[in-house]
């Protein structure tokens, strides 16, 4: 499993970019990002380089962060690809609470990052299938 950020934002002018800076400044590199948005607030979701710096200067800058476990996985990039990959899931009885491309590939295949309410049966899942998932490192340093 793999460590993301998540902001709540409010939905003004700037609030975006603003965290993008202070991340920057700090040399955190943002490699894959979800925003998802309301009338009066957002859910920004980021994979980075470094999540434990990233956290705490986030943090120090009276950000409301939280961090979270999630899955990032290899699926075929070929049509159909992901379908199979959620269709081993749903199999399961897993549900997909959200889903993300990532920016960057590891080989041949798309990459996802992926949350699941049951991360450990979900991981088991998706070996058996064959599918990889790349650990921490692996991710953050893509």
């Amino acid at each position: 499993m793999i460590k993301q950020i998540s902001l709540f934002l409010e939905n003004k002018k700037g609030r975006l970019a603003h965290v993008c800076r202070v991340l920057g400044n700090e040399g955190i590199n943002i490699r894959a990002l979800s925003i998802a948005d309301t009338t009066d607030f957002g859910v920004l979701r980021l994979i980075v380089n470094n999540p434990e710096k990233a956290y705490e200067i986030l943090k120090a800058h009276n950000f409301a962060v939280s961090m979270t476990d999630v899955l990032a996985m290899e699926v075929a990039d070929t049509p159909g690809g992901l379908a199979g990959t959620l269709e081993k899931l749903d199999e399961a009885e897993i549900n997909v609470e959200y889903m993300y491309a990532f920016l960057g590939t590891t080989s041949q295949a798309a990459l996802v990052i992926i949350r699941v309410e049951n991360p450990e049966k979900a991981v088991s899942v998706i070996r058996r299938a064959g599918i990889n998932i790349l650990e921490g490192e692996q991710v953050y340093s893509l």
